[in-house]
């Protein structure tokens, strides 16, 4: 795969500002290209694309690779991808907007404008406000319940209505768990004082005054675009294609398309303070309200980030102390692409890589490069020691993954049951429905809320467990189990993978 990727391998052109060349790093006036090459190669990305912005100039706004290997079709400046949780900051933002016009207030109740919507502890539901809602500080564990909302069919209302049934992994306002569906809850807010949809108010308000003219807010803009990246993953060493996945549910959260030449204009306002040019596009007030730390995420000691020492959170941005600067970014996860805005106030720099693949800890490493270059930090090749990490990690995955398979299908296991015993529907308070069926002498699990999702069940041969391969690459291969009393399956209990979900989901047996 990396000589046939090589043969893709495209490079585009690179704006360097003339007048500013002399206050560049040479990691970026002159390695950025042969770096990308190299490490775009290491980590079979096919396609990518850089920003950076300095002192309110582009220095770099650029393709690298290609959007769709099949076509050889390269990465340019404008090709969209998607940005996933990088939108959470537009959300974010939109809400510090209209707090300044005085349309509502950070610590006014949800409830006040969205009274039908219920947590699962009934004081909570009464206190959460829209800043709590933001800042991931409502009791739930990182990505709680995301299993129902990512790719499900259920609408963004629908989505918030349920949120009832999402019990608290810790106390409320007392810890950090990130959590998608209070920016839902809080785009949600935004034609209650506006009359607008959120896309409509982000795009009118947001897109269009930064001429951000490629960004999108939708699955269907998306895919009548004929300049989008095609998202890859990897499976079994190889890079394979993984369909874009419908997210407009989760749109404050999650649904924005965008391309580097337009989020280098949002990250170039973010970093002045809401200047652009000689103009105030946005107050000081505004991002100044949107880049004020709420809540702790945790603290950093040592390891390779030893000039961290804590990590926060604002509207819809993360924030760290880097070498001494202030450094506020966030990363975006879909099917398909990772990808990263970061900006850093205190320079006036603003970083935004995006990827076309799911499987890379790149984004993350070149952001940082970048990032100790302009602070004049030793050299070191962050990228490679990442992939160590991420080599590791995918061994071990591998391993677990082909031993679960040794035991199911090379030992001879088989169910305790006859598979018919296991068959029905199954249902639970946080997802709704599954039916478990038999096809081709395997048991297979279909679900309610994510028609083009099943999985297919093989024996381990003890506890009750199966290994469980879902025909989407995304939703990984996991161990599930069946509870059995007095000779009858009375519950099956299920996971997906972590990037989507690290919660166990328990499923009672309907009886008939």
């Amino acid at each position: 795969m990396m000589n046939k990727f090589n043969t893709f391998f495209c490079v585009l052109f690179l704006t360097i500002s003339s007048s500013s060349i002399g206050q560049v790093p040479s990691f970026v006036s002159d390695s950025l290209d042969s770096f990308m090459q190299r490490e775009m190669a290491r980590w079979q990305i096919p396609g990518a694309a850089v920003a950076i912005v300095k002192d309110g100039k582009i220095l770099v706004s650029k393709g690298y690779g290609v959007a769709d290997i099949q076509t050889g079709k390269p990465v340019d400046a404008s090709t969209l991808f998607m940005v996933a949780s990088n939108s959470k900051a537009f959300t974010g933002t939109a809400i510090a907007m209209l707090e300044e016009e005085g349309k509502l207030n950070l610590d006014d109740p949800v409830r006040q404008y969205l009274p039908w919507l219920d947590l699962y502890d009934d004081c909570a539901t009464e206190m959460v406000t829209i800043k709590d809602m933001l800042t991931h500080r409502i009791g739930l564990q990182t990505f709680q319940g995301d299993f129902l909302h990512w790719g499900s069919d259920l609408s963004r209302k629908e989505l918030l209505e349920r949120m009832d049934v999402h019990e608290p992994q810790y106390n409320f306002r007392d810890g950090y768990g990130y959590c998608n569906m209070g920016f839902v809850a809080a785009g949600e807010i935004i034609p209650e004082v506006t009359g607008k949809s959120w896309d409509d108010y982000i795009a009118q308000e947001i897109f269009r005054p930064l001429k951000m003219n490629r960004s999108s807010t939708t699955y269907s803009a998306l895919l009548k675009d004929k300049n989008a990246c095609i998202g890859y993953t990897l499976h079994d060493g190889e890079l394979v294609v993984e369909p874009y996945e419908n997210i407009d549910n989760l749109g404050p959260a999650a649904s924005i398309n965008s391309c580097v030449d337009d989020l280098a204009q949002w990250v170039m306002m973010n970093s002045q303070e809401g200047r652009m040019g000689n103009q105030q596009l946005f107050s000081e007030d505004v991002i100044a309200r949107a880049t004020t730390p709420y809540n702790l995420v945790g603290e950093t000691r040592g390891g390779l980030y030893d000039k961290q020492h804590f990590e926060l959170y604002g509207l819809g941005w993360f924030m760290a102390d880097y070498n001494g600067k202030k450094m506020v970014w966030h990363d975006g996860g879909a099917n398909g692409f990772v990808t990263t805005t970061c900006f850093l106030p205190e320079l006036d720099l603003g970083i935004v890589v995006l990827t076309n693949t799911d499987a890379n800890w790149f984004y993350e490493a070149l952001k940082m490069q970048i990032i100790e270059s302009w602070l004049d930090m030793p050299y070191r090749n962050i990228s490679a020691t990442y992939y160590g990490f991420f080599e590791n990690r995918q061994e071990q995955e591998a391993k677990e993954t082909a031993m679960l398979y040794a035991k199911a299908r090379g030992g001879g296991a088989v169910a305790s049951l006859p598979l018919k015993a296991y068959t029905g529907n199954y249902r639970s308070s946080v997802y709704g429905m599954i039916n478990i069926s038999e096809v081709d002498g395997k048991l297979r699990v279909t679900f309610e809320h994510h028609p083009d999702l099943y999985g297919e069940l093989e024996p381990l041969g003890e506890n009750e467990e199966f290994v469980c391969t879902y025909n989407q690459i995304i939703y990984g291969v996991k161990k599930v189990r069946f509870k059995v009393e007095d000779g009858k399956v009375v519950k099956y209990q299920m996971q997906v993978a972590d990037f989507i979900d690290r919660m166990r989901y328990t499923f009672d047996r309907i009886t008939k």
